[in-house]
């Protein structure tokens, strides 16, 4: 059933855009986009060629469309029933760069790979960035939600970020302003990072490289990753892995159609085959039932879930059984 119209959307702005050199796509798929291989349509997708042309695509925009921001999308559920407006894309032309721009100081563009800035790191002998290596996502979702791994995380080593904002305002933004806590940012939502700037050390590249190995072969060791996934399904709450929770809720490979909790690393959704996003965020909120039942305890979302449910198949939180 479609839910979306991107040639109508298109034919709306007119002569509005006429400007803009990036790529426009109405009714573009999503499951090409996210790492689930699944879900619905952006209505328009919009790739920037680069910060003026964000710039200028912002400035074009009526305020009344909806705006998304999307990355590489390993971190990304999209709904069946699409994402209505605009769906922004950064380019990997235009976002993607990654430079030495001080002493052990490195520039990277929101689209960059989190491990693209751990490898920069290694050539140049700086420490404090090998648990990039670690994280299947880009900086621009890093920047987002505070990403981190082996006991690391973006705060650490974030000088500032660039940004733009709905109205096309070129912002930038301390550590302290981007208000950091455990996976998380107060930045507000229709802010467009560009880019972030950090801080390392020197370091020897053998300890850095050993640092890197290590984080290498625990990721491929107790992680899925050659499936079709998002990464960590659900936060740990505080004093909790989350991965342990669903376990003793008996969650661990759970199915749900094409969807499961994976038998390696519990804490994982995966798309076995042809999985809908509905199977997805049902056997998620299924999950989240059981662990509430089992042990009390509410477990948050870390996957971004975006879009409409398609008519008649909306899922509650907790299944609307808690």
């Amino acid at each position: 059933m479609r839910q979306v119209d991107g040639e109508k959307l298109l034919a709306s702005f007119g002569d509005a855009l006429k400007d803009v050199r990036g790529r426009l796509t109405p009714d573009a798929p999503m499951d090409r986009v996210t790492w689930f291989h699944a879900g619905g349509l952006a209505e328009v997708m919009f790739q920037p060629h680069d910060v003026d042309d964000l710039v200028a695509f912002l400035k074009a925009v009526p305020e009344s469309v909806p705006l998304t921001v999307v990355g590489v999308g390993s971190n990304l559920l999209v709904r069946d029933g699409g994402i209505k407006g605009v769906v922004i894309r950064l380019s990997a032309k235009g976002f993607g760069d990654v430079e030495l721009v001080g002493e052990n100081r490195i520039k990277a563009g929101a689209i960059c790979p989190d491990k693209n800035i751990a490898a920069m790191a290694l050539d140049h002998s700086i420490g404090g960035f090998a648990f990039y290596y670690g994280i299947p996502g880009s900086i621009g979702g890093a920047l987002r939600m505070n990403a981190g791994a082996n006991g690391s995380d973006t705060s650490e080593r974030l000088i500032e970020v660039h940004a733009v904002d709905r109205k096309g305002n070129i912002v930038v933004l301390s550590k302290e302003e981007m208000g950091y806590s455990y996976r998380h940012s107060a930045a507000s939502s229709d802010l467009i990072f560009t880019h972030g700037v950090f801080q390392g050390y020197a370091e020897e590249k053998t300890k850095i490289r050993a640092e890197m190995d290590a984080v290498r072969q625990h990721r491929e060791t107790v992680q899925p990753v050659r499936e079709k996934t998002g990464g960590s399904t659900f936060k740990n709450p505080e004093g909790h892995s989350a991965w342990k929770l669903i376990d003793e809720a008996g969650c661990r490979g759970l199915l749900n159609g094409g969807a499961q909790m994976s038998p390696l690393h519990c804490n994982f959704m995966i798309n076995t085959g042809q999985a809908t996003a509905h199977e997805l965020e049902y056997l998620g909120e299924l999950v989240r039932l059981r662990v509430l039942e089992n042990s009390g305890i509410r477990l948050e979302w870390e996957i971004k879930r975006l879009g409409d449910f398609m008519p008649g198949l909306e899922i509650k939180p907790f299944l609307g059984k808690a």
